[in-house]
């Protein structure tokens, strides 16, 4: 239904897709791989016809259409390129939250898709919005039509998104990075939704992802990508059980080096805590015309001691961020009591909150909405060096490359712009900063759940080495399982705000206690735990 032959793209002259060739058959999944930059977006935007006007296409792209007729999309009037998207060819983009309007409701969002890709007046219209997205399987579809995006959780609102994608009945689908912000249990329930609309539907579907897991569970033939070329491409079996690649080896070997990964080693139990939480609980409470109140984070007691990582898992809204904010004092408890250093965190001194400032530093989990992208990274890693008067400002120029260096970036970094790094770059852009005020704890929120596998094993060696040379403490924050347990020595899973379990990382994994946590490993595609 899809061909694809000698397909290159040129930006301003300079090619970053070489002579692409692939085919997608009606029925079937094709999973696209490849690290961030192969080439694997720019090719389902060729497709989609979506790329940019300073965009230079050259090859073929046929499509057989319902009426299987083919047609050429590349030079196809963008008129015409409109009528086929939704109805023949559709997209799920990575990220609902910025692909859904905020200011319309999801209900209203999905009638102008169905009412676009069909002949229904608005009553019918809307009786399809709730049939679609009962086949989404969400509950309580007419709350979720009614609905503004901010009110759905990332997966209800992947949901939305794919029920869109289908309101036109395509033949083509493309699913670019579908699950990658998701935890595990929904990651799996998107991937068997996915699925079952390729029966229902008998429509074909391009899986677009960094995940070799989620690729090898889901595609029935895989194309590997490389900078901008295809190094190999065959069923998903073969290329799993005997990659002809090296780059396809290197990516594989990578993935059963995560998942195989030790935890670090267990600190001194005569280690000092650091912070020390007894019975915490954080609700929120929103006023307006009826005063709603929720439970966020109930009646948790842990520790976090010095030296060690301490892995944070557990489900989108189980109030993993929510502890990570509170040892920040971002937030305060509703009851329960926090102290740092075995002092209660309320009563420190201004000086004392100064110095806790420095001391716990925050690595965010979006590198580029935390950098400000009108200063370059050296303004970025000077200005708290300067701020808290660790060196003057021609010696903060020193210490910031000394930084980049340290996070294996070059010195001339200083002088650019976030806009010109790659995410995996960024993020040790962001990981720099939090270093430039000696920092003794960093607080990692989901820092590598966005980046693909090659730049995650680099993220994870950095941060272990930084724990090392600069003896820090970590708390890890993350819904990935492997990642988890590659970098910590110990593990909490959270709950709907409570804590399941808690305990030395291989004991967790390997000899789960609570029901939660089997489910939350039998989730996760290639997971190697052994569970008594």
């Amino acid at each position: 239904m899809l061909h694809v032959e000698n397909l290159t793209v040129s930006f301003n002259h300079q090619e970053v897709l070489h002579g692409i060739n692939f085919s997608v058959q009606r029925g079937e999944i094709l999973g696209i791989v490849g690290e961030s930059g192969s080439g694997k977006s720019v090719t389902s935007l060729a497709i989609m016809g979506l790329l940019p006007d300073n965009a230079h296409v050259n090859g073929s792209i046929k499509f057989c259409t319902n009426k299987e007729k083919s047609i050429e999309l590349i030079g196809l009037q963008s008129s015409e390129h409109r009528k086929l998207r939704g109805s023949q060819i559709a997209m799920i983009f990575q990220e609902p939250q910025s692909s859904l309007n905020p200011s319309m409701r999801c209900g209203t969002q999905l009638l102008e898709a169905v009412l676009h890709t069909s002949a229904l007046n608005k009553k019918e219209g809307k009786q399809r919005c709730i049939e679609l997205l009962t086949e989404m399987q969400l509950p309580d579809p007419e709350k979720v039509y009614r609905s503004y995006p901010h009110q759905l959780s990332g997966g209800q609102k992947q949901r939305v998104m794919i029920a869109i994608a289908i309101a036109g009945n395509p033949s083509l689908l493309i699913a670019d990075e579908p699950t990658t912000a998701l935890d595990v249990t929904v990651q799996k329930e998107i991937i068997n939704l996915l699925k079952e609309i390729k029966e229902n539907y008998n429509i074909g579907i391009i899986f677009i992802s960094h995940d070799l897991s989620v690729i090898e569970e889901v595609a029935n033939r895989v194309v590997v990508m490389q900078n901008g070329k295809i190094v190999e491409q065959n069923t998903t079996r073969n290329i799993f059980d005997n990659p002809q690649s090296n780059y396809t080896r290197k990516l594989i070997d990578l993935k059963k080096q995560l998942q195989n990964a030790k935890p670090l080693a267990t600190e001194k139990q005569n280690a000092l805590p650091i912070f020390r939480a007894n019975n915490i609980s954080i609700r929120y409470t929103s006023e307006g015309l009826r005063n709603n109140s929720f439970l966020a984070v109930n009646n948790v007691s842990f520790s976090l001691f010095e030296g060690e990582v301490l892995g944070l898992v557990g489900e989108s809204g189980s109030g993993k961020s929510t502890i990570g904010r509170l040892l920040l004092k971002l937030i305060k408890s509703s009851s329960g009591n926090l102290s740092y250093k075995n002092k209660p965190i309320d009563s420190l001194t201004k000086t004392e909150r100064q110095e806790f400032r420095r001391n716990v530093q925050l690595v965010f989990q979006d590198p580029y909405s935390s950098l400000n992208p009108r200063l370059t990274v050296g303004h970025a890693l000077t200005e708290p060096i300067v701020y808290y008067n660790i060196a003057s400002k021609k010696s903060a120029v020193d210490l910031a490359v000394n930084l980049l260096e340290k996070v294996n970036l070059p010195a001339d970094s200083i002088y650019r712009y976030p806009h010109e790094f790659s995410g995996g770059q960024r993020q040790r852009i962001v990981l720099a900063r939090a270093l430039t005020v000696n920092p003794t704890v960093l607080i990692c929120d989901e820092i590598v759940s966005a980046l693909d596998i090659a730049i995650q094993a680099q993220i994870l060696e950095l941060l272990k080495e930084l724990k090392c040379t600069l003896n820090l403490t970590y708390l890890f924050i993350s819904h990935d399982l492997s990642i988890v347990r590659s970098i910590s020595n110990r593990v909490i899973v959270i709950n709907k705000g409570s804590i399941v379990e808690q305990g030395a990382t291989e004991d967790v994994f390997d000899k789960p206690q609570s029901e939660y946590t089997k489910r939350l490993i039998e989730s996760v595609p290639g997971f190697l735990s052994k569970i008594s």
